[in-house]
Formats: structure tokens, sequence, C-alpha cells
């Protein structure tokens, strides 16, 4: 399943603020009973887009959401204690923020073609899926922005004024997370770790090594792009 989260756009003043209670309001969800009785495990990613269409009341803000690939049981259609409705969904993103709106939240079945009997099977399915990713966001209620938040390829003011204020507001952001069956195949693919990973500090004499280590430190999985200093 693709469940898409999302909260009012923002202005960059408030961008930080609203992402840290974003990462509440995530965390809050995934102690609630439903999620825990429906929800195997997640992959949780930050994007944050720019409304770029000078006709729009929105016009200049930040839209930061969710996108979460989450894994449930096989039955979880043909049991009413497991299933989840996408209203449901809505009301428990919208408990888990605190907020006083109805957020617009997608969610999204990704069909599996084979039995997933073991973690090599669910870590092949899970490519799969995430590749199919972005055709499925394309037919969700929620219209998905261009990732690109950088108008052009020139320093302007406004594209300098941009990329200070997203990384300001990523700044020692933990942009994915794991939890429960995905994160467990996360370990026994010994996968680079992303989530608790040290960023920052890199140790051994292989200059190349540490100077493309440098470059991919600053890839900002939020912004899809890299920013380089």
């Amino acid at each position: 399943m693709f469940l898409t989260l999302t909260v009012r756009n923002t202005d960059a003043e408030s961008l930080p603020e609203t992402i840290k209670a974003m990462f509440k309001g995530f965390q809050r969800l995934t102690n609630y009973k439903a999620f825990k009785t429906s929800v195997k495990g997640y992959f949780r990613a930050l994007e944050v887009t720019k409304n770029r269409d000078p006709e729009s009341e929105s016009f200049g803000t930040y839209h930061p959401h969710f996108h979460v690939l989450l894994a449930v049981p096989h039955t979880y259609f043909k049991k009413k204690d497991l299933y989840i409705t996408q209203d449901e969904w809505t009301s428990l993103w919208q408990k888990a923020m605190k907020i006083d709106y109805k957020p617009i939240v997608h969610i999204q079945r990704v069909k599996p073609k084979e039995k997933l009997d073991d973690l090599k099977g669910y870590e092949t399915q899970f490519k799969k899926a995430m590749k199919e990713q972005n055709a499925i966001l394309e037919v969700s209620k929620y219209p998905v922005k261009d990732t690109d938040v950088i108008k052009g390829n020139k320093v302007t003011a406004e594209n300098v004024e941009t990329v200070l204020a997203l990384d300001n507001a990523l700044a020692n952001k933990r942009l994915i997370g794991y939890g429960g069956l995905l994160k467990q195949i996360h370990k026994e693919l010994n996968l680079g770790d992303a989530e608790n990973g040290d960023l920052v500090n890199v140790t051994g004499e292989d200059e190349v090594a540490n100077g493309t280590f440098d470059v991919i430190a600053r890839w900002h999985v939020g912004l899809k792009n890299y920013v380089i200093e």
C-alpha cells in the first residue's frame, strides 16, 4: 500500500516547525491501535515541493508531505478489523497532527503478482513497488507537484531564498524512516543505514572515497536534488 499524508502549505518561516510537527504526528500515528493492528511495517520519506504557479493562492509557499510504503497482511482487504478506509486514514492523520481541518490523504493499493513467503520475496516486491510509486501518485487525488523546487539553473535571489529555506528546514532531519517488517528487511539485507548512520563523519585514508561521501552526504531526499556548498 502507498499512503500519502499531507498538510496545508506553509511559508518559509513556518516550514521548520511544520515539518517538526509532521514527524511528531507520524510517530503518534504509528502508535495508534489501528495502525499497529493493520500495518506490518513501513518505509516513510519526506518530500517538500514549492508552489510556483503565480495564479495560485498558495504561490511561493512550501508543501511538505510524507510518502509511505506500507506492508500489510495478505488478509488486509478481507478482514474488517484490519482494513482501514480512506476516510479512516484521513481521520487518523488529522488526529495525529492535532489539526482543526481535514487534511488530504490518499491510500493506493499495490497488487502483488506473486506470493511473498520469505524476506527475499518481500524485498523483490518492495523494489518493484518503489519503481511504481511515481505512476501511482499521478492518479492520486492529490496532484503531485514538480519535484524540482529550483527554478531554472541560474543563481537568482528567489533560488537562493528557496535553497536557504529548505536547508534550514531540513537540516539534521532524518528524511526517511523504517519500521516493523521493512526495518527488519533493511537490516537483513545489510543496507547502508541512512536512518541512524553517521552522515557527517568519515574515516579512512581513501581521499577519493571520502570526497565522494561528502557529495552524497549533501543529497536531500526531500529536495530530490544535491545541495553543494
